[in-house]
């Protein structure tokens, strides 16, 4: 998932923005203390890039909030397993042809059932070329997908993809063009949960007040720039599960703000303690934070298509080796982050460490080299572009630091106000400048680090902002999708990583650890490997 605390596809899903902060909204939620308040609880987020529809957020704030909004058929528990929620059982002999049965109960915030059929609306929508919805490559498993997707300038003959099939209400079958052992886990994300008829008679007003199926629903319209407020589903099937009344998401514009509001009894949930508040937090939020190992991992990119200047492998590959990731890990970030020498992160199954090898390790003679080697840049001038509501400007600017330092550059690091900014100048091709980015799961697989960031279809639909292209690279991942296992299917998308990280068309730089605090009117909680807040596990003090 792109990363608004992510990437494009943070991330996402993302594309990991990881942080935004302070304007505040929705109100006094009596978030000051044990025993206090109405048992709402307040989460920052920043603006999400979009309305709130499912099939078009592909980042972390917008995906909070879907998260809280629906349940869909699988989810990520504590460990990051995937496990059923509103799937009662998954069934495939040849991981091809899935029958998926619907637990019963579950009903949209509106009153209508939830039904196989309401999952076969929801994915053709996202999956149709016309709807221009940004998760739509992640439907491109199921057959039909093509006949949805003919290209630019063309209009698809159809708007169902033929392999869905509702058998009753309770069951789905799904058919997808290939073998796709990962399906399961892929069904974890919130691009793939259900709509109700409602949502097709006005997709647009939909998405400013979305009615889902999963434990809370809207309280009044998103309001821009201020909040999201929501109240509990008291007829949500593990209603009974959920201590919250009601969850309100403060949108903000600065983490720092955020912060101050945490410690202040302000607000209930930070995901992402920033940069200021990591030499005291453990002090200021005695036994209320979370300290694990994340799946983001935070890139400098290139868009190499856009931008001849970047299109020289050397000179992005001494631009690499001329990084200390460690003082950046240590130092900016107090160890906060660890540095990265994989797309993949660490807690995902197929990582190697020290897979990027010399590329990613500082040598500044060898970096110079290189530089030189590539023809340089035009006047030796770089600009990395961030998003100022994530809490990226000490990292890029140490990163700016030494780059001048090693290779002699003039680097200017450029802020942008919110993601959503720099995110829709990537996606217009408008911004051709170097840009901080990461990427936070979708679902815990490694094929997730690989085609949503890197293939040829997310360049149009994805998080592809640099454009690349590469032909070997799409036949190792098509072949890694038809293994019969997932040993043999992570060994063959070991070798398409290495074909990026020989072209390093994003540098990785650092692997992200979720530093988390919590106000004294939450007990306990947690958080799963994609970022998203598991609510039967948050309890009240």
């Amino acid at each position: 998932m792109r990363g608004a605390k992510s990437a494009k596809w943070v991330a996402i899903a993302a594309v990991v923005a990881l942080g935004a902060t302070a304007c505040g909204g929705g109100g006094d939620n009596g978030s000051s203390g044990s025993g206090k308040g109405n048992g709402v609880v307040s989460v920052e987020i920043g603006e999400p890039q979009n309305s709130l529809v499912p099939t078009n957020t592909y980042e972390t704030e917008g995906g909070q909030v879907i998260n809280a909004l629906f349940t869909g058929l699988t989810e990520l528990d504590a460990n990051n397993k995937v496990v059923n929620a509103m799937a009662q059982s998954i069934e495939t002999k040849d991981n091809k042809v899935w029958t998926i049965k619907l637990k019963p109960g579950y009903t949209f915030h509106n009153g209508e059932k939830v039904t196989a059929q309401s999952f076969i609306d929801a994915w053709n929508y996202g999956a149709n070329q016309t709807n221009a919805q940004q998760t739509n490559p992640l439907f491109s498993h199921i057959q039909g997908y093509s006949d949805l997707n003919p290209g630019e300038g063309k209009k698809p003959s159809t708007d169902k993809m033929s392999g869905l099939k509702a058998v009753g209400d309770d069951t789905l079958q799904v058919t997808l063009t290939a073998p796709f052992a990962a399906f399961p886990a892929q069904l974890s994300f919130t691009a793939f949960v259900p709509l109700p008829q409602v949502f097709f008679k006005d997709p647009k007003g939909f998405g400013e007040a979305p009615i889902g199926n999963g434990p809370f629903k809207m309280q009044g319209k998103f309001q821009h720039n201020e909040a999201i407020n929501t109240t509990k589903y008291d007829k949500y099937p593990g209603a009974s599960n959920i201590q919250p009344k009601g969850v309100d998401f403060k949108i903000y514009s600065n983490l720092d703000t955020a912060y101050k509001d945490l410690v202040a009894g302000n607000l209930d949930i930070q995901l992402v303690v920033p940069n200021s508040g990591l030499p005291t937090y453990k002090k200021d939020l005695p036994g209320r934070t979370i300290d694990q190992p994340d799946s983001a991992v935070g890139y400098i990119g290139f868009p190499i298509k856009y931008n001849k200047a970047f299109q020289n492998a050397d000179l992005r590959k001494a631009i690499s080796m001329a990084i200390d990731r460690k003082t950046i890990a240590d130092k900016v970030f107090l160890g906060a982050r660890t540095p990265a020498d994989d797309y993949v992160s660490p807690i995902v199954d197929g990582y190697r460490k020290g897979a990027c090898g010399d590329a990613c390790t500082l040598n500044v003679a060898k970096a110079k080299e290189l530089y030189k080697k590539s023809g340089g840049l035009p006047g030796n001038k770089l600009e990395i572009g961030y998003n100022a509501d994530g809490g990226h400007k000490e990292w890029v600017e140490a990163v700016a630091n030494q780059l001048q330092q090693n290779l002699g550059l003039q680097v200017t690091a450029k802020p942008f106000e919110q993601f959503q900014t720099i995110l829709n100048d990537l996606d217009a091709k408008k911004y051709q400048g170097a840009f901080r980015m990461a990427w936070s799961m979708d679902y815990p697989d490694m094929e997730d680090y690989l085609r949503p960031v890197f293939s040829k279809d997310a360049i149009a639909n994805g998080s592809n902002y640099s454009g690349y292209v590469n032909d070997q690279f799409e036949k190792l991942l098509a072949q890694g999708d038809k293994a019969p296992t997932h040993e043999e299917a992570v060994k063959t998308y070991q070798q398409a990583d290495d074909v990026l990280l020989k072209d390093l068309p994003y540098i990785p730089v650092y692997f992200y650890t979720l530093n988390s605090g919590y106000s004294d009117k939450v007990k306990s909680m947690k958080v799963a490997g994609n970022h998203l807040i598991l609510w039967d596990s948050v309890k009240l003090s």
